[in-house]
C-alpha cells in the first residue's frame, strides 16, 4: 500500500487560528515588551515638566484690493485656497525676519538669560532657537486660518509670545505689500523706456533691409515671401506626377514579366496581357491554329512527303515567322511606351523641383528682412503690454487694501497645563506596547525556520507525517495500556503498518537529525504499543556512543549488542526480558575504542536477519544521523526508517539534510514523527485527535477514561490513517 501522498500545494494564506497560535506561543515576548513600553511611557510622562499653551488664530490671504483692479475680471480678485501659500507663510512666521522683531519687542534676550541662568545677555540667534522650540504652527483644514501655539512654563508668558508673533507678522505683511507695489511701478517705467529704444532701432533696420532686398510694398504687407507657384498649381503637378509614376510602374512591370517568357509563352500571354489586344497578332494566331490542324490531318492522310503536306507546312512556317516578328514589334512598342512615360515623369518632377528651389532661394535671400520684421512686431506688442500694465498699476496703487492678515482669535492665558497629557501618553503606551510586542513576536516567528506544523514537514521534506506526539510524554510501559499518551503512539503504529508495502517488513530504525529530539522515547514507546497489541517485539539500543535505554529499564549494560557482534556472547545471552510480556530488550553493551565501525560489519547484517525471523517487529534506537555514521548504516540495513523531528527545535535545512542522508545510503524513509508538541498552546494540533481533546482539554476529573480503540489490520486495499490539522 502506498504511503500518504504529500499535499500538492501548501496553503499560501494564513488562517486566523495561525495568527492566534503565534500569539499564544510567543505570549511571553508580547507580555514582556508590552509591560516594558507601558512602564517606560508612564515613567516618562510623570517625569516630564509641565507646560502651558496659548494659541492665537490668524487668517491670511494674498495681496488684493477691495475693488477689481484694471484689466482683471471680478472672479480673479482673490485666489482660492492654496496649500503651498499656507506652507510658505509657515516658514515666514518662523523666519529670522519675524522672530528678530518679536525678540526685540519683548526683550527676550535679557529675560530669558535670567530664566535659563545664562551669564550676561543671550545672543539673538540663541534666543531664536529657544523660541522656535516653544512654537507649534498648525493649519485649520480647508481654511486660510493658522494657529500659532506657544508653550511655556508660565501661562502669561505663553499668551504674550503667541499674541506678539501674530501682531509682528501682520505688520510685516502690510509693509511688504507697500514695498512690492511701489517697486513694481519703478521697474515697469524702466522697462517701458527700454522697449521704446529697442523698437526704434529695429524699425530702422527693417526699413534698410526692405530697400536692399527690393521687397515691394504689397509683399511687405505679408508675413512671409509669396511663392512663385501657388499651392493649387503645386498640388495639381503633384497629382500629375503620381499618376504618371503609377502608369510607368504598371508598364515596367508588364515589360519585365514579358521579357522573361519564352516565345511560346509570349504567344499565349500577349493576347490577354495588353490593355488593347493586337488584332493582327490575334489573326495570325487564329490562322496558324487552323494551319496546324490541317497539316496534322494531311500528314495522317497523305504522309509527310506529299506535295500538299509540304505546301501547308510552308504556310505554317511563314505564319510562325510573321507571329515572331509581330511579337517582337509589340515588345519594342511597349519599351518605347515605358521610355515615354519615364520621360514624362522626369519632366513633371523637374518642374516641381525647379519651382521649389526658386521659392527656397527667394526665401533664403529675404529671410533677414522677415526675421527682423517679426522681431519688430514682438517688440511693439511687448511695449503695449508694459504700457498697459504700468497704467493699471498706477491706478491700482491708490485703491483701498483689505488687511492681508487678520487676528481672528487673540491669545489667552491657559488655566491648566497642556503638557504632558498623561491619559493620552499612557493610552499610547498601551497601544504601542501591544503593537510592538505582537510585531516582535511575528518577526521572531518569521526568523524561526524550525518545524512548526505538519504542512512545514510535508512541504519541506516531501514526506508524510505518521504521528504527532504531545509534550511531556512518559514511558507507556510503566504508565499502562490506558495511558493518556498511548493514543498518539497507537496512531503512529497504525500509520506505520499501513505504510508498509509488504507485511514481511518488520525491522524499524528510529533516527533524528540532532540530539534531544525524543528519538529514544519514541522508539521505546513505539515498541511498547506493538507489544501491548500482542506482537513479539525486541528493542535494540544501537546508540553505542551514548546508550540510554538500559537506564530507562534499569538494566545493566555490561553485555549487549557489541558483545554479540564481537562474538563474546550468544544472542540468547544478550537479549533481556522486560516487565511487559512480548517485549524483549537488547542493550548496547560496552563499546571498545577499536570497534567504532562495528555496525557496518557482516555480523550486524546477520543479527538483523536473525531478529527479523524471531520477532514480529524489531525496533532500533540509533544515534543522531548528523553526528555519526552509525545511523546511516542502520538506515541502509533495516526495512523501514522513521525520522523524529522535535517541534520548534532545529532549523528545517538540518532536517532536510538528515532525510537526504537516509536516502543517500539507500534507506527507506516511510514518514516523519512530530514530537514534543504543546497541545494546550498550539491550536494547529487542536483537532489532531479526539483523545487528545479528552485528556488535555477536559477539566472533569471524574470523567471515565476512554477505552482503547480497536486496531485495524493492515490490508492491501485499506487507506492510511489520515492526520488532520486545524487551519
Amino acid at each position: 500500500m502506498d504511503p500518504i501522498k504529500n499535499l500538492s500545494q501548501a496553503e499560501s494564506k494564513l488562517h486566523f487560528l495561525d495568527y492566534w497560535r503565534i500569539i499564544r506561543v510567543r505570549k511571553t515576548v508580547i507580555l514582556a515588551v508590552f509591560l516594558l513600553v507601558v512602564i517606560t511611557a508612564t515613567l516618562v510622562t510623570f517625569i516630564l515638566p509641565e507646560s502651558y499653551a496659548s494659541t492665537a488664530r490668524i487668517k491670511i490671504e494674498g495681496d488684493a484690493a477691495d475693488i477689481t483692479p484694471i484689466g482683471d475680471k471680478p472672479y480673479m480678485t482673490r485666489g482660492g485656497y492654496d496649500p503651498y501659500f499656507i506652507q510658505t507663510e509657515f516658514e515666514v512666521i518662523q523666519s529670522k525676519v519675524i522672530l528678530d522683531q518679536v525678540i526685540e519687542k519683548l526683550n527676550l534676550n535679557d529675560d530669558w538669560a535670567k530664566k535659563y541662568g545664562a551669564e550676561g545677555k543671550l545672543k539673538t540667534d540663541e534666543t531664536m532657537i529657544l523660541l522656535k522650540r516653544t512654537m507649534d504652527l498648525r493649519p485649520v483644514r480647508n481654511t486660510s486660518i493658522i494657529e500659532i501655539r506657544v508653550y511655556s512654563d508660565k501661562a502669561e508668558e505663553a499668551k504674550k509670545l503667541a499674541q506678539t508673533i501674530a501682531e509682528v507678522y501682520q505688520d510685516y505683511r502690510q509693509q511688504l505689500s507697500k514695498r512690492k507695489t511701489t517697486g513694481g511701478i519703478k521697474i515697469l517705467q524702466d522697462q517701458l523706456l527700454e522697449q521704446e529704444l529697442k523698437v526704434g532701432v529695429v524699425q530702422k533696420e527693417v526699413d534698410r533691409l526692405r530697400k536692399e532686398l527690393d521687397i515691394s510694398e504689397e509683399e511687405a504687407q505679408g508675413d512671409a515671401p509669396s511663392p512663385l507657384i501657388d499651392r493649387r498649381t503645386l498640388l495639381r503637378l503633384e497629382e500629375m506626377r503620381v499618376d504618371a509614376e503609377r502608369i510607368l510602374m504598371g508598364k515596367e512591370k508588364l515589360l519585365s514579366q514579358l521579357t522573361t517568357k519564352t516565345p511560346a509563352e509570349l504567344r499565349a500571354a500577349l493576347p490577354t496581357a495588353l490593355d488593347q489586344p493586337d488584332s493582327l497578332l490575334n489573326e495570325f494566331l487564329a490562322q496558324i491554329s487552323i494551319g496546324e490542324q490541317t497539316l496534322a490531318k494531311q500528314r495522317k492522310d497523305y504522309g509527310p512527303e506529299h506535295a500538299e503536306v509540304l505546301r501547308v507546312q510552308a504556310q505554317v512556317d511563314d505564319l510562325n515567322r510573321k507571329i515572331d516578328q509581330r511579337v517582337e514589334g509589340i515588345l519594342d512598342g511597349l519599351k518605347a511606351k515605358v521610355a515615354s512615360s519615364k520621360a514624362e515623369v522626369d519632366m513633371i518632377t523637374a518642374r516641381v523641383v525647379e519651382a521649389k528651389e526658386k521659392d527656397i532661394s527667394k526665401s533664403e535671400k529675404t529671410r533677414p528682412y522677415w526675421d527682423k520684421k517679426r522681431e519688430l512686431v514682438d517688440l511693439i506688442q511687448f511695449k503695449k503690454l508694459v504700457a498697459l500694465k504700468l497704467l493699471s498699476e498706477k491706478a491700482d496703487v491708490n485703491l483701498p487694501k483689505t488687511a492681508m492678515v487678520e487676528i481672528v482669535d487673540p491669545a489667552t492665558a491657559a488655566l491648566k497645563p497642556s503638557r504632558p497629557n498623561k491619559p493620552l501618553n499612557i493610552a499610547l503606551g498601551v497601544v504601542v506596547g501591544l503593537i510592538v510586542g505582537i510585531g516582535l513576536a511575528f518577526f521572531i516567528e518569521y526568523l524561526d525556520t524550525s518545524v512548526k506544523t505538519i504542512d512545514d514537514v510535508e512541504r519541506a521534506l516531501q514526506s508524510p507525517v505518521l504521528g504527532v506526539i504531545p509534550q511531556n510524554v512518559g514511558l507507556l510501559m510503566f504508565e499502562g495500556a490506558e495511558s493518556p499518551h498511548g493514543e498518539a503512539y497507537r496512531v503512529l503504529r497504525t500509520n506505520l503498518l499501513f505504510s508498509r508495502k509488504d507485511d514481511k517488513l518488520n525491522t524499524i530504525c528510529v533516527v533524528s537529525a540532532g540530539a534531544g529530539e525524543g528519538k529514544t522515547t519514541t522508539a521505546f514507546n513505539l515498541a511498547t504499543v506493538f507489544a501491548q497489541s500482542g506482537n513479539r517485539v525486541v528493542l535494540v539500543d544501537s546508540d553505542l556512543r551514548r546508550p540510554t535505554l538500559h537506564k530507562l529499564l534499569k538494566i545493566a549494560n555490561n553485555v549487549g549488542l557489541t558483545s554479540y557482534l564481537l562474538k563474546q556472547n550468544t544472542l540468547d545471552e544478550v537479549i533481556q526480558t522486560t516487565p511487559l510480556p512480548n517485549f524483549d530488550f537488547l542493550p548496547s553493551g560496552k563499546l571498545p575504542s577499536s570497534s567504532l565501525g562495528i555496525l557496518s560489519s557482516p555480523q550486524m547484517k546477520d543479527l538483523i536477519n536473525e531478529l527479523r525471523q524471531r520477532y514480529d517487529f524489531v525496533v532500533f534506537d540509533s544515534p543522531p544521523i548528523m553526528g555519526v555514521s552509525d545511523a546511516s548504516v542502520l538506515a541502509s540495513e533495516v526495512d523501514m526508517t522513521v525520522q523524529v523531528i522535535q517541534y520548534r527545535r532545529y532549523p528545517q535545512p538540518m532536517n532536510i539534510r538528515a532525510k537526504q542522508l537516509i536516502e543517500k545510503v539507500g534507506g527507506r524513509l516511510i514518514g516523519i514523527v512530530l514530537n514534543n508538541i504543546n497541545m494546550s498552546q498550539d491550536e494547529s494540533y487542536y483537532y489532531y485527535s479526539g483523545y487528545y481533546h479528552d485528556y488535555y482539554y477536559s477539566k472533569k476529573e471524574d470523567e471515565p477514561t476512554p477505552g482503547t480503540k480497536p486496531e485495524p489490520k493492515p490490508a492491501a486495499d485499506d487507506g492510511k490513517v489520515e492526520i488532520r490539522q486545524k487551519y
